[in-house]
């Protein structure tokens, strides 16, 4: 998105001088602060860009001294965001790119987390984005507007199963969620695709239509005789009015022609017909009024979207660019400014309309030369977005070929696959075949919508490889690429074969794509090997997918790119948890978010699921509280805009601690959000949300849904065992257990048995301690649900010794109350003291766990015959750190609490140990040994 460009787009023309007074229509656009859209539609040369430009001058007028609140129309002054559309935007990623540009205009730090998302390699669907963007919005402290003109030229093909091209889905989702904040205007040529009707009925729609548009007599005569001068009688004035039906344009027109005629109620008389003859005849009128340099410059500029002083000098062969430009505004020859110095400009749309039929009329041959001079102007300036429409306007393509090619490799890092898709398509096939480094991108742009065809570039790819590159035969833009080719032909098949499910090719492509790619190609060579490391973690294969995604993380931190570098290390702390090393998971976590957090404010996107990762290792040692705030956290980074392709893991997270509180039912209902929000990514799903869902029926007593469940998924006992599967198998042996429990059916719990103990093998085979503690906690519960205690001892003493020097906790707290007395029991018998009275004294600060009666065992550290009630783990940490003499506030921000909740946790602390004062408290801590 180049600044030039980008700042036409979002500046808001000034109102013209002289314009004729609509305070009719000012009321009513003013009436439409009150309701979520205004539409002003008519056809062309209705003047709705000049109404809202005037609309928007009017806002913010001064209220009189002593009166009462100000209006919305005064509050919102100085808070309108432009947006000016064109044919490139039905891109749905340039389009919204385009409006958070826009809104930044007047919010500076709004989206910026949607613009890194947008732009990154796998951009993620569109309505989590913009409910990101609409969060944001809704925490706006002032209300604002945002004006998209010209919106008739969006007419994106329709988008998958919806009617509705991509664009127009995106404005409807934006409109159905708009928040109260935000008013949405929309100037347009023919009425949208959005639900218009549903809005008139809930008054939710404000709108000003062609019969609003047309000049009254009185505004008609205020326009010809004031802002025209043309000092007609009333009745000429009547006539012309009558003649045009108020059709400003043609009133326009009109006037100019009128300038020059001597007798103008003979020209009125004379004319007649429909707009389309009426256009032609008055731009024939203005055209030859015009001498020759204008009006060749006129047609010659008349391919340009957009004009500048130096580039209608390239175009047109003159060298009075600037000064040609500066005459036609002044003469108010439908030329309009697009920023406040006067470098850029465009003609009024249907004026260049009617300028570009003349130039194919009169020199039909000379249209494609302009568009590659146009080309080569924009290609030495660096817009090579521009450069390739002239290219290919001008049928120019080899030139639009060449840079394509150039510019394919960031167009697809920053997810703008249909307008590259776009220009590809553009291109003769028979072109594009001779072209190996175009043929690889065509096909990485089609990987994920058309894989044949995707396939079919490849097999072209690797033809002219075999031909040899470049040759006669062979055409090559972009030399340094070329020889990334044969890798990045590896890299797309192993997408093509993961997105099958087949993890063994994929991983075997992806090593051929590491093998095949220069060492130098540091983008291409960490994708292949994040890409090894994806499917060797989909395999069991930890460690070593630990290193090889540890290698892709390294090359891609050698591009200078902090978003994948920083969101690879999730993955990297994902696979230490899978592997039981909580404490290293935590400090990979914090590592990452102190690195993000340097960057400054804000922090770069992946902090969103790094605090989500935090949160997780937090939960699992116990920290309850802060476990929560970090998931907050979480929330604030992703209101910033970004949403990643582990977005689902935040419902998931905040699931499990629903569940801790005893609130099964919220649990369930985040975990049908997290079903919602998932979406298959080369990311092994190892903790698939169904199973997570089979867990909480369980603990509600709702066996058959659990049974139900593991019979959907095709689960039995004698199962092959598989990675990928095992969080599912270890699912299965909770509910045999269960359906032990409930039924006494000893096949049931002989199932169990068997099927722990191959998933033990596995999971100790694979290094994965922590499916090992899990299975190890199971087959405790098992022997202990058969009344062989001693056994069930034997078996959690074996989990306890895996899980204290990793701080484990609720492993052993969410298994409830048949947990907390095998602990009692293992407590009673001197088993790990220090460890046991940590998770019982867990047990009794849980509220479900309250209720049942759960507390901690004599034995404990925490000395609950001296305590009225036991102290609770965060309540330990609290006193731990009164003792070390820190403050309040110094705990806050120790323990990521809020000052009022550390506060709390005093009162709970002093109440337990029968004291009012910090001093005391210590000391009573100290004579019970809690400190």
């Amino acid at each position: 998105m180049s600044t030039p460009i980008l700042a036409t787009k979002l500046f808001i023309p000034p109102p013209r001088p002289n314009v004729v007074p609509r305070d009719r229509l000012i009321e009513r656009l003013n009436q439409g602060l009150h309701t979520r859209l205004t539409l002003i539609s008519a056809p062309a040369g209705f003047g709705k860009t000049t109404l809202v430009s005037s609309w928007i001058s009017h806002l913010g007028a001064a209220t009189p001294d002593g009166g009462p609140d100000p209006p919305a129309e005064k509050s919102i002054h100085n808070r309108v965001a432009w947006l000016s559309l064109d044919e490139g935007d039905n891109d749905l990623t340039r389009f919204l790119a385009y409006v958070v540009a826009a809104l930044q205009t007047i919010a500076p730090e709004l989206g910026r987390g949607v613009l890194a998302a947008l732009h990154s390699p796998q951009r993620p669907p569109v309505e989590p984005l913009l409910t990101a963007l609409l969060n944001e919005i809704a925490s706006s402290p002032q209300d604002f507007v945002l004006v998209l003109d010209d919106y008739h030229v969006i007419d994106a093909e329709p988008s998958g199963r919806s009617p509705l091209g991509a664009v127009d889905h995106a404005l409807r989702f934006l409109i159905d969620h708009l928040p109260p904040q935000m008013r949405l205007v929309i100037a347009t040529r023919e009425d949208p695709p959005l639900p218009l009707a549903r809005l008139r009925a809930q008054g939710q729609l404000t709108e000003v239509r062609a019969a609003d548009l047309r000049f009254t007599p009185a505004e008609a005569t205020a326009f010809l005789n004031h802002a025209m001068g043309l000092s007609l009688t009333a009745d000429a004035v009547a006539a012309l009015e009558e003649r045009t039906e108020g059709w400003i344009a043609g009133l326009q027109l009109a006037a100019l022609s009128m300038q020059g005629h001597q007798d103008r109620e003979g020209f009125i008389q004379a004319f007649t017909g429909s707009h389309r003859f009426v256009l032609d005849y008055l731009v024939e009128e203005v055209l030859q009024r015009q001498s020759d340099p204008v009006r060749s410059f006129l047609l010659q500029t008349a391919i340009l979207r957009r004009l500048s002083g130096p580039l209608c000098s390239a175009v047109t062969g003159q060298r009075d660019g600037d000064a040609t430009l500066a005459r036609l505004e002044r003469g108010n020859l439908f030329i309009a400014p697009l920023d406040d110095q006067r470098h850029w400009y465009r003609y009024h749309h249907l004026f260049a309309d009617v300028l570009l039929a003349r130039l194919k009329a009169e020199q039909p041959d000379l249209a494609a030369a302009l568009h590659q001079r146009a080309s080569a102007w924009h290609e030495k300036q660096g817009l090579l977005a521009e450069a390739i429409h002239h290219a290919l306007a001008g049928e120019d393509f080899t030139r639009a070929a060449e840079q394509i090619e150039l510019a394919a490799r960031a167009m697809l890092i920053s997810r703008q696959d249909i307008t590259l898709l776009g220009w590809l398509k553009a291109l003769p096939d028979a072109l594009v075949r001779t072209r190996p480094v175009l043929s690889v991108y065509y096909a990485l742009a089609l990987v994920s919508i058309e894989p044949r065809a995707a396939e079919d570039r490849l097999r072209d790819a690797e033809r002219l490889l075999d031909l040899g590159a470049p040759s006669a035969n062979v055409a090559v833009a972009d030399k340094e690429a070329l020889a990334s080719v044969p890798g990045i032909i590896a890299i797309v098949r192993a997408y093509l074969a993961g997105a099958t499910g087949d993890a063994q090719r994929s991983a075997h492509f992806a090593q051929q794509a590491w093998e095949r790619l220069p060492e130098h190609d540091h983008l291409w060579r960490g994708a292949a090997a994040a890409l090894v490391g994806l499917a060797q973690w989909t395999s069991g294969d930890l460690e070593e997918a630990y290193h090889s995604f540890s290698d892709g993380v390294a090359r891609l931190r050698m591009t200078g790119d902090i978003i994948q570098s920083t969101s690879g290390a999730f993955i990297l702390a994902s696979i230490r948890m899978a592997q039981g090393r909580l404490q290293t998971a935590t400090r990979i976590f914090e590592q990452a978010l102190a690195l993000a957090i340097s960057e400054g404010d804000p922090a770069p996107p992946p902090t969103a699921d790094l605090y989500v990762g935090l949160s997780e290792t937090l939960y699992e040692r116990g920290e309850l509280e802060a476990a929560h705030q970090a998931l907050l956290k979480s929330k604030q980074v992703e209101y910033q805009g970004w949403i990643s392709d582990n977005r689902h893991r935040w419902p998931m997270a905040m699931a499990r601690l629903k569940a801790a509180e005893g609130d099964p039912e919220g649990a369930l209902g985040l975990l049908d959000e997290a079903e919602r929000l998932y979406l298959p990514s080369p990311d092994p799903n190892v903790r698939p949300v169904a199973a997570l869902k089979a867990r909480v029926w369980l603990k509600q007593g709702r066996l058959a849904e659990a049974m139900q469940w593991a019979h959907a998924r095709g689960l039995s006992a004698s199962d092959e065992l598989s990675y990928l599967r095992e969080f599912e198998h270890i699912t299965l042996a909770r509910v045999l257990i269960a359906q032990f429990q409930q039924t006494g059916q000893a096949s049931a719990i002989e199932q169990a048995h068997g099927l722990l103990a191959r998933l033990l093998r596995a999971a100790e085979a694979g290094g994965r301690a922590g499916s090992v503690i899990e299975i190890r906690l199971l087959q405790a519960l098992a022997q202990q649900a058969q009344g062989n205690v001693t056994g069930a001892l034997a078996s959690l003493a074996l989990a306890l010794a895996l899980a204290e020097p990793e701080g484990y906790v609720r492993l052993f707290v969410d298994e409830g109350p048949p947990m907390a007395q095998l602990l009692s029991t293992a407590a009673a018998q001197g088993i790990m003291p220090g460890y046991l009275g940590t998770l019982l004294a867990a047990f009794s600060a849980t509220p479900h766990d309250r209720e049942a009666g759960i507390q901690a065992a004599p034995s404990t550290v925490h000395g609950p015959s001296s305590l009225i009630e036991p102290l609770s783990e965060r309540e330990l940490e609290v006193l731990t750190l009164i003792a070390e003499g820190l403050s309040n506030q110094e705990i806050s921000e120790r323990l990521f609490l809020a000052l009022s909740t550390v506060k709390g946790h005093n009162r709970n602390l002093f109440g337990k140990l029968q004291v009012q004062r910090r001093t005391e408290a210590v000391a009573r801590a100290r004579a019970l040994g809690l400190v």
